[in-house]
């Protein structure tokens, strides 16, 4: 489970126009059309091709809780991947990206700073370069790790340098033990 990844997909959709199919039987449905047939989506969700016909015919209602939220997540991927686009195109390139987190902040500095890690609670609104940098680092497949460099690169110029304004020598700053993480385009 990647914590920025499944922050930035949640972000954008919430600019999905059209709710989600919510029945299992629909949710297959759906992927069966997407994936151009059973086996294909028994393949993905790691099921028998007859398990799909069931849910499809709407024999079988309720899946396991683990067979949920796989049919979930491979459902609201595909779902409405125009709007999708959409949105990462307008935070890339207009709107930017708003990060609202609760984490341990700190930075290296020159000496004579403050510059001990404590627990902070920001809602920065980082620039559409960043959210760029952020959604093509997510669809290159970077990891967590590589997505909090980049987040802490933004917080570093906006929050801490403040666009340049101040703390000019301001080196590196750490973003860790992260206790809330949400984004908003």
């Amino acid at each position: 489970m990647s914590m920025f990844g499944d922050g930035l997909d949640q972000a954008v959709q919430k600019a999905f126009t059209r709710p989600v199919p919510k029945s299992a039987g629909a949710q297959m449905r759906y992927l069966v059309k997407q994936l151009k047939g059973t086996k294909a989506v028994a393949q993905t969700l790691r099921v028998s091709q007859r398990t799909v016909e069931r849910y499809v015919k709407d024999q079988f209602k309720k899946p396991r809780p683990d067979l949920a939220a796989r049919l979930e997540r491979e459902v609201k991927a595909r779902w409405q991947p125009q709007i999708r686009a959409k949105a990462r195109e307008k935070a890339a390139t207009t709107g930017g990206i708003i990060i609202d987190t609760r984490a341990r902040l700190g930075y290296t500095a020159p000496i004579g700073s403050t510059d001990q890690d404590r627990i902070r609670h920001l809602t920065v609104a980082l620039p559409p370069r960043y959210a760029a940098r952020l959604f093509d680092a997510q669809e290159q497949g970077a990891g967590d790790d590589r997505l909090r460099e980049i987040a802490a690169e933004a917080l570093k110029e906006v929050y801490f340098q403040d666009g340049g304004r101040r703390a000019g020598q301001l080196e590196e700053v750490r973003f860790t033990d992260i206790e809330h993480l949400d984004f908003d385009l």
